[in-house]
């Protein structure tokens, strides 16, 4: 009765572990590698629209300077929305 009892114990801790621990073992690294995708591409992204703005900049010269210095910046935001707007719509895509 002993030895059916642990093995009983020793049966359910392994079916404990199999389905609850192992896939929210799997999960957090999804999460984990899916959290540093998004921190990468949020950095490039970034990098991106701040060479947008020093590209105009530079290649504007004296065009674009005094009153007209914000133009450059308008390029590196225009850039930034058109990336949200596309992520955006890439995560409410519905699979087909």
């Amino acid at each position: 009765m002993a030895n059916d009892a642990t093995e009983f114990k020793d049966l359910l801790l392994a079916y404990v572990r199999q389905e609850t621990l192992d896939p929210l073992k799997a999960l957090g690294r999804f999460l984990l590698w899916g959290a540093v995708g998004a921190l990468l591409l949020s950095l490039g992204a970034f990098l991106v629209a701040l060479g947008i703005v020093r590209a105009v900049q530079t290649e504007a010269g004296v065009h674009l300077s005094g009153d007209l210095s914000w133009v450059p910046y308008v390029g590196g935001l225009i850039f930034a929305l058109f990336v949200v707007v596309l992520a955006a719509t890439r995560i409410t895509k519905v699979p087909r």
